[in-house]
């Protein structure tokens, strides 16, 4: 790992090909949090992704949340495998420099508001007229048309939106909201898919194309069939705390030493298993007991005789048993538990990355395994700007025009 201001390292030496990105440039013009998580799982798997933050006013993640001697420790995560730059989008050097990085670039991601980028004459017609390949990828909480689409907007508003909130919580409870960026994280997820749908079509077609991301729809569409059943049926899916309308016993449960750990019978051999194991195979000859929906009206018999069986044994006999039944059961973890738990420390799913400014630092892996061309985190979330002399200079800039865009303010 290299130092601050200094280039950012190549990818390890192996005898694995070239990462499945390598060669793909993403311009990251977005802030908080969708936009710029789809360049991060772009550059996880070998795009070059060069991040443009505002010279005065760098991306918001950089202060979200804890922070370790004044480091953001969000952006640790979120920055990662990107090369960072200022830029001032809205002044004649900074729009011109965007061209020119534009010109070179396989994809663009911003998440201004509609119109934003036109204002700066960078809409889609500049941008594309100096790279007809191109692929603007835009994200905004409400889509570029319709009558929200002028409104700022968060993941929270598309969280309530949704239909999230409204089914979850207890029955007796308000709706509630999840505390972590759910409707981002997903949006995130989406663009990426996005992103590579359009370049694929570019591999056809020869030409980049606009990319229309709203917060609002991915999230939507991972909530299920609920429009189609209230379209058919006239069903408004309700609030059911941890319980299912479609299976039971489905649910928390607390155990004997204080922890608690859920339970799942999606499948009917596995429901019933669970009730030889706690000992009421009596309950598998109620007629009700014979399909999930039956059974989820009969929750509160259920839960009973589960809770009751578990709260008598701790969690480790509780996870034993289970698993020699072969029926469904997790530990209710937090954080510590996830960061010292068996299988995630096989899959290395939370990995360890060396950082000039914090030193050895833990995060989430790459998003999945492949076993040719897999991805790595090259390095973590780098300094405001660090970046900016070493990517302008390889665009073709001089000193000279480097001075003269900072005696602008662009950069």
């Amino acid at each position: 790992m290299t130092a601050p201001g200094t280039a950012p390292p190549s990818a390890p030496a192996g005898p694995c090909a070239p990462a499945p990105l390598s060669g793909l440039r993403v311009l990251d013009l977005a802030t908080l949090f969708a936009g710029p998580l789809a360049a991060t799982l772009l550059g996880d798997f070998g795009a070059e992704v060069v991040k443009v933050e505002h010279p005065t006013k760098p991306d918001p993640s950089r202060g979200h949340g804890p922070a370790k001697d004044g480091i953001g420790l969000w952006w640790k995560v979120l920055g990662r495998n990107k090369r960072t730059i200022t830029l001032d989008l809205s002044r004649p050097g900074g729009r011109d420099t965007l061209l020119r990085l534009a010109a070179t670039a396989d994809v663009v991601v911003e998440n201004f508001r509609p119109g934003t980028l036109e204002r700066w004459d960078l809409g889609w017609e500049d941008l594309s007229a100096v790279n007809p390949r191109l692929v603007l990828t835009r994200v905004t909480a409400f889509g570029q048309f319709g009558p929200s689409s002028h409104r700022p907007g968060f993941g929270t508003l598309a969280e309530a939106m949704s239909g999230f909130a409204a089914i979850t919580g207890e029955p007796d409870a308000p709706p509630t909201l999840p505390p972590f960026g759910l409707a981002d994280s997903v949006a995130g997820l989406a663009t990426a898919y996005a992103v590579m749908t359009a370049l694929a079509a570019r591999d056809r077609t020869g030409q980049g194309q606009v990319v229309d991301m709203a917060l609002i729809e991915p999230i939507l569409a991972v909530l299920g069939p609920q429009p189609t059943w209230y379209d058919q049926l006239g069903y408004v899916q309700p609030r059911t705390g941890n319980r299912s309308a479609n299976n039971a016993p489905r649910n928390t449960y607390r155990t004997a030493d204080g922890t608690w750990v859920a339970v799942s019978t999606s499948a009917q051999s596995v429901a019933e298993r669970v009730m030889h194991l706690i000992g009421r195979p009596d309950l598998i000859d109620e007629p009700w007991f014979a399909t999930g929906a039956d059974r989820a009206r009969h929750s509160d018999v259920l839960d009973a005789a589960v809770g009751g069986w578990i709260a008598g044994r701790t969690r480790t006999e509780v996870l034993q048993a289970f698993e020699k039944a072969d029926a469904a059961i997790a530990p209710v973890q937090d954080v510590r538990d996830v960061m010292a738990d068996p299988q995630y420390a096989a899959l290395d799913t939370v990995t360890t990355v060396d950082d000039p400014e914090l030193g050895s630092l833990r995060m989430q892996n790459v998003l999945f395994r492949l076993s040719a061309t897999p991805g790595a985190i090259r390095w973590a979330g780098r300094p405001h700007g660090a970046d900016t002399d070493a990517v302008l200079t390889e665009l073709g800039l001089t000193a000279r025009e480097l001075a003269a865009l900072r005696e602008e303010g662009a950069l």
